[in-house]
């Protein structure tokens, strides 16, 4: 599902991969300043400076990107659905439908991104070198030359530095960054109480911060407005972010405890399985009125599936197909469903809810257990508020 002010760029190995739109303003700044450090460096004519400008900054997004997947494969291996990958003014954002549910996971996600820009950092020093030797790398990457450098060589040598950057500043222990996050799971596995282990590393991601605007506007006041307002825009967005989980946090420790078991309909109508269209139609839709679906059931209890009120009615009308077993007349909504031991946490992240406003409730053998909306879920949700 694609996200407000997001245009989507492609897709890899399934995950949508998309871009705010003030991205694509950094894109046109970056190719700018990629075009002087080409300038600077080697002798190529002007049109050769732009293109390796802008196949530079192309290089430099897709490894943002492989970063960014390297987070999501790990989630996926973890069981942890995503719903994409975003690229914005500041970097890029895998965005995950559920956390991960222990330390051990939460590590290996936040570590993935981080690994696989190391691994694209040494593929670009070893390329760097061939291309230009040790020498030729050194010089590139310290913007030393002496204009004789290759194009190849300083495209392929810039991206090893900027990945260096990245990966430094991304380990550093502050949530939300991958420092923060891995923090945050040393911290759990320790404590074994991943709330206390989210504030720790919360309160580390205000203080960096705090320092990263007040460098930012010490920055300005020397004379480097633009990467001053960056740096300082920066931090107040960390900052942001790391109240923000700070706040969910202290939110739904409120909550544990509380399933979907406890605040589900757990006396939902279903139709049993081998129910005829016509006979389906007549018993549930006419007599439920309000009803555009229900759920279907086998005769112990499995839950099949959600039938809509159109498939039925045009099923029961029909010559042949009014004694069809509703079974067959079953849409695919593999994610309309939810466990009934799931947790509220895990219910408030749920997409689909959101976006139909029900799922059904099934227990751990697949059985039908009950229905929840999101009308029920704002109820206990501000039950416990109003508790606590």
């Amino acid at each position: 599902m694609s996200r407000p002010g997001s245009v989507q760029l492609a897709r890899i190995f399934g995950i949508r991969i998309g871009a705010d739109y003030g991205w694509f303003l950094i894109v046109f700044l970056a190719i700018f300043f990629a075009q002087d450090q080409m300038r600077q460096l080697t002798r190529a004519s002007d049109t050769t400076v732009y293109l390796a400008a802008v196949a530079e900054v192309v290089l430099f997004f897709g490894s943002i990107i492989i970063h960014e997947v390297g987070h999501a494969l790990a989630a996926r291996r973890e069981g942890i659905e995503v719903s994409g990958i975003d690229l914005f003014l500041f970097g890029g954002l895998m965005r995950m439908r559920s956390e991960p549910q222990t330390p051990g996971a939460e590590f290996r996600v936040a570590a993935a991104g981080p690994f696989a820009t190391a691994l694209l950092i040494a593929l670009s020093a070893g390329l760097g070198i061939a291309a230009g030797g040790v020498d030729g790398f050194r010089e590139a990457v310290t913007l030393s030359g002496s204009g004789a450098l290759s194009v190849t060589t300083v495209m392929i040598s810039s991206m090893a530095f900027i990945n260096a950057v990245v990966l430094v500043f991304n380990l550093v222990p502050a949530y939300p960054l991958d420092g923060g996050r891995i923090a945050r799971a040393l911290v759990w596995r320790v404590t074994g109480d991943r709330h206390r282990a989210t504030r720790a590393a919360a309160a580390l991601g205000q203080g960096f911060a705090g320092i990263l605007v007040l460098a930012g506007i010490l920055l300005a006041l020397e004379g480097y407005p633009f990467d001053g307002v960056y740096l300082a825009i920066l931090g107040w967005l960390l900052g942001s972010q790391a109240r923000g989980v700070a706040l969910q946090s202290a939110f739904t420790e409120r909550l544990e405890g509380v399933t979907v078991a406890d605040i589900m309909d757990p006396e939902p109508v279903a139709i049993p399985a081998a129910t005829p269209a016509r006979r389906a139609y007549e018993d549930f839709f006419l007599r439920y009125r309000d009803y555009d679906w229900f759920a279907v059931i086998e005769a112990d209890g499995a839950y099949v599936g959600r039938v809509l009120r159109d498939p039925v009615m045009d099923a029961s009308e029909g010559d042949t197909e009014f004694d069809r077993p509703v079974r067959g007349l079953v849409g695919a909504d593999d994610d309309a469903r939810v466990r009934d031991d799931a947790s509220l946490e895990t219910l408030m992240a749920s997409e689909p809810l959101r976006r139909d406003g029900v799922l059904v409730a099934v227990d751990a053998d697949g059985r039908l257990r009950g229905v929840v909306t999101a009308e029920r879920l704002a109820q206990a949700l501000r039950s416990r508020l109003v508790a606590s």
